[in-house]
């Protein structure tokens, strides 16, 4: 398997990890209860084999201590009256007399402990097979100083292709005449080892069978419990779609019913809340459509009407004059008003279309500002322009994204307190961004989330020189949504504020990269030392 294979297998695994609560549960259920069954499983196989060691240690001393009184008592019995004895008779017979009392093949070794000044008149002896070796000099020194007392020592008897479990057993006998001798006894605990390999086996699978069973059983039990869950969820996104008739169904009287019962009125009472808001806002929509357009006749008429008296404003007396004047001017803000709301009411219904061809957004951008300039000049602000050049050409509805610019400008003018305004274009290859820059009051953080609700505006006491209706981002966002693309905007108080329009390229195309920052990285005075031009 490839290292990719692994990474994706990993990510899988990962992402099933998180996404499933059943497996988290059932899978730190079996983790802790194996954890728990092997502590206590280790905790039982040391037990028993101490328990059994032991038990076959203590019977192995016991038939030492035997088969040495019984020697030594042979020893002493086969001095005759005149003090003389027959050592290797005796030996012989003590031979004979250990094989016969231990329960269990032993094998033995009868030596001579060394140092002794006496002659040695009795040959040493062991059983066949009997490998010194595993006579240690430690065991040895135990016993030639221990005197009545029997030291014990484990070790491996040869089975011919692997080592056995044994225990050696060392003594010592007083041989008359002969001196002292040791008695050695090697005593097989393979029957030992085999009842705890049988015991940790069973131990072992039923651990295993345990654990499995748990698993399954928390399966079964999770799987139970997380299914009203996993309903409720399901439900619950079907009603987050919009279809509102969704809901859990009702079984039984207990914690899961009641929580079915409670889910269902809460959807019933959201189903109510939601059909009244959507009934009062297609009465809302249909209200301001309703109104805007019976309000277009009328104010044609006032406007044809105040038109005639415009013109001739300069036959009149001051007074009446700067009444035609004023009257002039709140009709064609009326006549905006109203354009708005028109276009509101387009967006809403959803009868609103694109018609896209290939423009060129810088010179979209220079006859915009050129549309704004001489209010510009009027509040003393310069209009910048930075285009660094790109792929500037894009399929776009000119008429909407001309709508957006004006809208900017005029706010960035408005609030830009005589300030430089300067307008950045860029783009690569998938994505062309316009961002608008202004360098006066800014907003906070309070405002900045409330800059695109409808009929909102920053400071409703500020005078203002455009707009006023409180639609104009709204409507330049929804524009920017029909594109398929994104309205930014960054502020801080007293730093200003910067728009960034960015648009996909082609229609259909989709938005993952702005060509520009927000806001852009120039500073004012490299705009007008480096590479801004005059629009």
């Amino acid at each position: 398997m490839t290292p990719f294979s692994l990474r994706r297998l990993l990510v899988r695994l990962i992402r099933l990890w998180r996404s499933s609560l059943q497996l988290r549960t059932v899978a730190i259920t079996v983790l802790a209860t194996l954890f728990a069954v092997t502590v206590i499983s280790g905790y039982m196989a040391v037990t028993i084999a101490t328990n059994l060691y032991e038990s076959r240690k203590d019977q192995v001393l016991a038939e030492a201590r035997q088969a040495t009184a019984s020697a030594q008592l042979l020893f002493d019995s086969s001095v005759t009256q005149t003090g003389a004895i027959d050592v290797e008779t005796a030996a012989e017979a003590v031979s004979r007399t250990i094989r016969l009392s231990t329960s269990s093949p032993t094998q033995f070794a009868l030596l001579r402990t060394p140092g002794q000044s006496t002659p040695q008149i009795m040959q040493q002896r062991q059983s066949p097979g009997f490998d010194l070796g595993v006579i240690t000099s430690e065991l040895q020194a135990a016993v030639a100083e221990g005197g009545d007392a029997v030291f014990s020592q484990p070790i491996g008897i040869n089975g011919g292709t692997t080592l056995e479990p044994g225990i050696i057993v060392g003594s010592t006998i007083e041989v008359p005449t002969a001196g002292q001798y040791e008695l050695y006894l090697v005593f097989g605990v393979s029957d030992v080892q085999r009842t705890l390999d049988f015991v940790q086996q069973t131990l072992l699978i039923g651990s295993l069978l345990l654990v499995l069973t748990i698993g399954l059983v928390t399966f079964v039990v999770v799987r139970f419990a997380i299914r009203p869950v996993r309903l409720a969820a399901q439900t619950a996104e079907k009603l987050a779609d919009g279809q509102l008739e969704e809901r859990i169904p009702e079984r039984g009287q207990d914690v899961v019913a009641t929580l079915a019962r409670s889910f269902n009125r809460m959807a019933d009472s959201l189903q109510r809340q939601i059909t009244q808001l959507a009934d009062l806002s297609r009465v809302q929509q249909r209200f301001v459509s309703d109104v805007s357009h019976e309000l277009r006749t009328p104010l044609t008429t006032i406007r044809l009407a105040g038109d005639v008296i415009y013109d001739r404003r300069r036959s009149f007396d001051p007074t009446t004059a700067r009444t035609a004047e004023l009257l002039h001017t709140q009709v064609q803000r009326f006549e905006t008003m109203l354009a708005d709301l028109l276009e509101m009411s387009r967006f809403d219904a959803g009868a609103v279309d694109l018609e896209t061809e290939p423009t060129n957004l810088v010179r979209l951008v220079e006859e915009s500002i050129d549309s704004i300039r001489p209010l510009a000049e009027q509040k003393g602000t310069e209009l910048r322009l930075v285009a660094p050049g790109g792929y500037f050409e894009a399929d776009v509805d000119a008429r909407r994204i001309r709508r957006i610019l004006q809208n900017l400008l005029g706010n960035a003018v408005d609030h830009g307190e005589g300030r430089p305004v300067v307008t950045y274009v860029d783009s690569d290859a998938r994505a062309v961004a316009i961002a608008v820059r202004d360098y006066g009051i800014g907003m906070d953080g309070a405002q900045l989330e409330r800059v695109f609700d409808r009929f909102w505006r920053a400071d409703p006491s500020r005078q203002r020189t455009t707009g006023g209706t409180g639609l104009g981002l709204a409507i330049a966002t929804e524009d920017a949504h029909l594109h398929g693309g994104v309205l930014d905007v960054w502020s801080e108080p007293m730093q200003g504020s910067c728009f960034r329009l960015t648009l996909p390229r082609r229609p259909g195309g989709i938005v993952r990269h702005s060509p520009l920052d927000l806001p852009p990285s120039d500073p004012v005075d490299a705009v007008l030392t480096e590479g801004g031009h005059d629009a």
